[in-house]
């Protein structure tokens, strides 16, 4: 028993510690947290699915809303990204087939499980690029177009009058490298997955998925356009001039080798050398995604807007300072996003709704922009006639059960009517969506 009193002590300690943190926590603070905390369980509305997620870990239930689901033209994308991935799987020399396999099979599990199904359906677009732009490195020069060294300057001059790259990269110091650092290596990276967060939580639900495939679609339709387009970037003009390039030379950090000098490392250095894409300078993803990052949350944040734009000239300011991109490069990647999101929007985005603050606050949702002269209240016959909505929950996708809508009919705190256009991402397609998206008529 006397071996155990210092156990008793320990534990009397951690009582007391623990039992002491709320008065170590100012009292508004723990009021605010309380509050807020009860403010979004009651958010949830009891007669709603829209903001639930699948908690389902049965494989049966992935088939049964499989068997459900009601096949529309836009389920076509998981056939094409199905040909991209064994693409990709054919040319990718190494890692070996074993690699591959595991990698598949994880795939193709993550796709059965509902409960990760949502999670991962939205995300394969995505996948697929990652695994396409890393395949493009085992592409032989035999097989791909000669690369273009003369275009880009050209168009630079004849749009800016000069090279705005070398302008802009002229006047160099480690305050300027950092500057350019931070959105280009650091943020560029991350911000998708943090804007994935926020857009969660304070969005209509359903954004996400829409913003992951969007993301990812324009990044695949980016280095199409650089497989089969390629272009030199401001970095090669000022190391060979405009002497014709081969795909035997290897990438370059450019103005980030500064900055593996200046922390005594080789990050920048190794990864740009050895880059699958080294002649990928047009369009600009780096911008695509700055810009496409920026429409997103400026539309789930409006008077946030500036600052998003703020973001994106920054980023692009980034890549011509470090000498990996030409203008033309970012207006076309600006160009290819802004296309992307403005397609979204119009046919699958969420709707924001006046007074809802966060995702729990949405008892339906409407998808798609407001139909011109639409009278509220009134029922467009063309598109509502024998309609007969659903209340099952067929789930395939990050999209939960819920009430959708595609028109603009209903008031806030009623259920909205079933909309007879529900061709999207995340509704009438493998990305789910509940049986009360379903029409009745064809």
């Amino acid at each position: 028993m006397a071996s155990l009193a210092p156990l008793r002590t320990v534990t009397s300690s951690a009582s007391r510690i623990f039992s002491s943190l709320p008065t170590i926590v100012p009292h508004r603070i723990r009021r605010k947290f309380r509050s807020t905390r009860s403010k979004i369980r009651s958010r949830a509305s009891p007669t709603s699915s829209v903001t639930t997620l699948e908690t389902s870990f049965s494989p049966a239930d992935t088939l049964s809303a499989l068997k459900a689901h009601q096949w529309s033209p836009w389920d076509a994308q998981y056939v094409l990204l199905a040909v991209l991935g064994l693409f990709a799987l054919c040319v990718i020399e190494h890692p070996g087939p074993l690699v591959k396999f595991a990698a598949a099979t994880g795939i193709m599990t993550s796709l059965l499980l509902p409960v990760t199904r949502q999670f991962f359906l939205p995300f394969l677009p995505i996948i697929s690029w990652l695994v396409f732009f890393y395949a493009c490195g085992f592409v032989t020069a035999e097989y791909r177009p000669p690369i273009w060294v003369r275009v880009l300057p050209t168009l630079e001059n004849i749009l800016y009058g000069a090279n705005l790259s070398n302008i802009l990269s002229a006047h160099k110091s480690t305050f300027l490298n950092v500057l350019a650092w931070l959105p280009y290596g650091i943020t560029h990276f991350g911000a998708p997955a943090v804007c994935s967060i926020i857009m969660f939580i304070f969005g209509p639900p359903g954004t996400v998925p829409v913003f992951a495939r969007s993301f990812g679609y324009m990044n695949i339709i980016g280095v199409l356009i650089q497989l089969t387009f390629p272009c030199s970037p401001p970095w090669y003009e000022n190391l060979y001039g405009l002497a014709p390039a081969n795909y035997s030379m290897p990438g370059s950090p450019a103005g980030l080798a500064a900055i593996d000098k200046l922390f005594g490392i080789d990050l920048y250095t190794s990864t740009f050398t050895a880059s699958p894409m080294v002649f990928g300078a047009f369009p600009s993803l780096h911008a695509g995604s700055a810009t496409i990052e920026a429409l997103f949350m400026s539309r789930t944040f409006p008077k946030l807007k500036g600052l998003f734009i703020i973001y994106a000239l920054w980023l692009c300011w980034a890549t011509m300072y470090l000498s990996h991109h030409y203008a033309v490069d970012l207006v076309g990647g600006a160009l290819l996003a802004s296309l992307v999101y403005f397609f979204a929007n119009a046919k699958f985005l969420p709707r924001m709704q006046a007074g809802k603050r966060f995702r729990w606050d949405y008892d339906f949702i409407e998808r798609g922009e407001v139909k011109e002269g639409f009278v509220y209240g009134m029922t467009d016959l063309d598109d509502d006639f024998g309609r007969v909505p659903g209340d099952g929950d067929e789930m395939w996708s990050l999209g939960t059960s819920s009430s959708v809508s595609s028109g603009g009919r209903s008031p806030a705190g009623m259920r909205s009517p079933i909309d007879g256009n529900e061709d999207e991402w995340e509704g009438e397609t493998l990305s789910g969506g509940s049986e009360g998206e379903k029409r009745a008529f064809n």
